[in-house]
C-alpha cells in the first residue's frame, strides 16, 4: 500500500549532538519529540564504567544495541514494541504498510549521508519514515572524522539511494513516560577492578598498532560520556555551565583523546609511539572519581598563555602552517592564543599540523615530545622543531 501523507517531522534542533554517540543521538531524537528540549540529556544522569568483549579480543566500552535500547527505556522512557533484523524490502515493506517511523540501526558502509559511505563499516542509526515522494532519513549525529564531517540532517531519498542497505535492525519505539529531573540525581559507579583490567588489556596487547586504533574510538566514547554527564549535572544543579573543575577536566580529556589519535597516526606511518598514551588515560579515569563525586574539588589552575620567545623565522614558519590549516590569522597565534581556543580545531586538525610542519622543514619530530601538553602553542612546536 502506497503511503499517502508526509510523516511527522523530527527536529533535532535542542539534541546536543556532539555529546551522543550514533546510537545515542537518534534515540535523543525522540526523546526530545515526545518529552519537550533537553529530555535527551537524562542519559547522563549515570556515569558508570563497563567494558563488553570487542572485535580481536579488545574489550571496549561501546556497549551492544540490546544495552543501549534498555538504557532508553530506563531514562528516556522509550519502550520497545517491536524490534527485528529485516532485510531491505522486508523493512520497506513494513513501513509502507504500517507507517510512522522506525529506529534503524544498520552499516554506516552503506548509508549515503554520511561520511563512512562506501569506506568505513560501524554500526549506525537513523530514523525513517515513508512518504508519498520517498524516504525520509532523519540522523542527528554529528562528528568530524578521518573521511570527512558527519552533520545532522533530514534526507529524502529513493529507494535506489538506499539499495546498499543488504538487512537492518529495526525498532518501533513508543513513549512510556519519563522520570522528572528532580527524581534522577546524577550518581558515579564505577568498578575500579574493571577499569583495570580494561586499561591492563590495552597496556598489554602486543600489536601496538591494533591496540592505539581501537583506543581512538576508546577515548573518544569515554570523553563524550564525561561531557554529557557534567552537562546533565549543570542542568540538574541548575547551573548554566559546569563548574570550573569540571571545565578543566573536560580539557584533560579532549587531550587524551588527541593524544591517541596522534599516537595512531604515527604508529599507521611507521613512526614510533608517542609515550604514555594508556598512562594518561588511567590517569583521567582516576580523576573521574574526584571531579564528578559528590562534592567536587575547586578549580585547577588556570592554563595561562605560555610566555613568547623572540619572534623569529621559525615561529613565523610555525604560526603560518598553524594559521592556514586552522583558517585562522596568524596574529593571533604568535601572540600566544593555544590550537584549541579556535572553534575550527580538532584533533584531526593537530594532525594535519604537525604532518604539514614534518613536511615543510624535512624532519621528523621525536615521538617522545608529542604529548598534549606540548602541543598547544605555536611556541610549544617551535621547541619539538628546534
Amino acid at each position: 500500500m502506497a503511503v499517502t501523507v508526509e510523516p511527522e517531522p523530527l527536529e533535532f534542533g535542542s539534541v546536543h549532538s556532539g555529546l551522543l554517540d550514533c546510537i545515542q543521538v537518534n534515540l535523543a531524537v525522540l526523546a526530545d519529540h515526545h518529552y519537550g528540549a533537553g529530555a535527551h540529556l537524562r542519559l547522563g544522569a549515570p556515569l558508570g564504567f563497563r567494558a563488553w568483549e570487542g572485535t580481536g579480543g579488545l574489550p571496549t566500552v561501546d556497549p551492544p544495541l540490546a544495552e543501549q535500547l534498555a538504557v532508553a527505556s530506563d531514562l528516556l522512557g522509550l519502550r520497545v514494541v517491536r524490534q527485528r533484523r529485516m532485510a531491505r524490502e522486508e523493512m520497506f515493506r513494513t513501513l509502507r504498510t504500517a507507517g510512522g517511523v522506525r529506529f534503524v540501526v544498520a552499516d554506516s558502509f552503506q548509508l549515503p549521508w554520511l561520511p563512512y559511505h562506501r569506506t568505513a563499516h560501524m554500526e549506525h542509526s537513523f530514523l525513517l519514515a515513508a512518504g508519498p515522494d520517498g524516504w525520509h532519513v532523519t540522523d542527528a549525529y554529528r562528528s568530524e572524522t578521518a573521511w570527512g564531517t558527519a552533520a545532522p540532517g533530514h534526507w529524502m531519498l529513493s529507494e535506489e539511494e538506499l539499495a546498499g542497505i543488504e538487512s537492518a535492525e529495526v525498532v518501533e519505539l513508543a513513549p512510556a513516560g519519563v522520570r522528572p529531573i528532580s527524581a534522577l540525581p546524577p550518581a558515579q559507579a564505577v568498578d575500579q577492578a574493571a577499569v583495570a583490567a580494561y586499561l591492563d588489556a590495552y597496556d598489554a596487547c602486543p600489536d601496538r598498532a591494533r591496540a592505539v586504533e581501537q583506543l581512538t574510538a576508546e577515548t573518544w566514547l569515554l570523553a563524550r560520556a564525561r561531557k554529557l554527564h557534567a552537562t546533565y549535572r549543570a542542568l540538574f544543579a541548575r547551573r548554566a555551565d559546569e563548574t570550573e573543575a569540571e571545565r578543566q577536566h573536560l580539557r584533560a580529556w579532549d587531550k587524551v583523546v588527541e593524544q591517541t589519535y596522534l599516537a595512531h597516526r604515527r604508529l599507521s606511518r611507521g613512526r614510533a609511539e608517542p609515550p604514555g598514551v594508556v598512562d594518561r588515560l588511567r590517569d583521567v579515569l582516576t580523576a573521574d572519581r574526584t571531579v564528578f563525586g559528590p562534592a567536587p574539588t575547586g578549580p585547577a589552575a588556570a592554563d595561562g598563555p605560555a610566555a613568547a620567545p623572540p619572534e623569529d623565522a621559525l615561529r613565523r614558519r610555525v604560526a603560518a602552517v598553524a594559521a592556514a590549516v586552522l583558517g585562522v590569522d596568524t596574529a593571533a597565534l604568535l601572540d600566544g592564543a593555544p590550537f584549541d581556543s579556535f572553534a575550527s580545531f580538532s584533533s584531526f586538525r593537530l594532525i594535519e599540523i604537525i604532518e604539514r610542519l614534518e613536511s615543510e622543514l624535512d624532519r621528523e619530530f621525536d615521538a617522545d615530545q608529542l604529548v598534549p601538553e606540548n602541543l598547544r602553542r605555536v611556541d610549544d612546536l617551535c621547541r619539538i622543531a628546534r
